[in-house]
């Protein structure tokens, strides 16, 4: 992949990203619990929803970025049953890939195993925040593969922030805006999702303390 043309795009996309977090208008909250908030709202890139999960995890920035991060190292595959591989397709700099994950079934199976080829940017702001932002690309090293529906992430990420006066704790803020494809009914989208993001903060709080001690 041109590494001038992805550097653009991916700063773009990480411009979105933050535009995201900073705009509190609009989202509808579709589930509560255990610390953890996941709300909607319509997305502006398809016709489906932009979802935005937010929790504290009780570990430090780094333990928990050890655990997210969409890069070389990273231990995503390790606890995320959403994640069943993750690969580096091309390393274009230190902070910006392109990536490959798979997921398995999902939704009692209604959901056949996906996978998807993303760009994705890391940032680190000056607060020590922690950032990953990504959205589907075409690679040629990475053509559909048999066994897989190819989905395809629009901007997307998270942001892992530091919490003043307290170095053990995270606020972790994630966005997802995912079309699986497919011949899938919406609800059954629509209901996978939210439960998918709130089991994705109750693992990663297991993660932190197993995948560390």
């Amino acid at each position: 992949m041109d590494p001038a043309l992805a550097a653009q795009m991916s700063e773009e996309v990480a411009e979105k990203v933050l535009k995201y977090r900073r705009d509190e208008s609009g989202w509808k909250i579709c589930r509560e619990g255990n610390g953890v908030s996941v709300s909607w709202r319509p997305s502006m890139e398809f016709p489906g929803n932009l979802y935005r999960g937010e929790g504290i995890v009780n570990a430090t920035p780094e333990k928990v970025w050890g655990c997210i991060k969409p890069l070389a190292g990273t231990l995503r595959d390790k606890w995320d049953e959403n994640v069943s591989s993750f690969e580096i397709i091309e390393s274009l700099t230190d902070m910006l890939c392109v990536s490959r994950t798979a997921s398995s079934s999902a939704a009692m199976k209604l959901i056949s195993p996906r996978d998807f080829v993303d760009l994705v940017l890391v940032k680190k702001y000056e607060d020590g925040t922690l950032s990953s932002n990504a959205i589907n690309v075409e690679h040629p090293s990475c053509p559909p593969k048999p066994g897989y529906v190819r989905g395809f992430n629009h901007p997307c990420g998270c942001f892992c922030e530091p919490l003043p006066g307290e170095p053990d704790k995270t606020n972790l803020v994630t966005f997802f805006q995912t079309d699986l494809s497919g011949y899938l009914p919406r609800s059954v989208v629509d209901s996978f999702f939210p439960r998918s993001m709130a089991g994705f903060y109750a693992n990663l709080e297991k993660a932190v303390r197993t995948l560390y001690d």
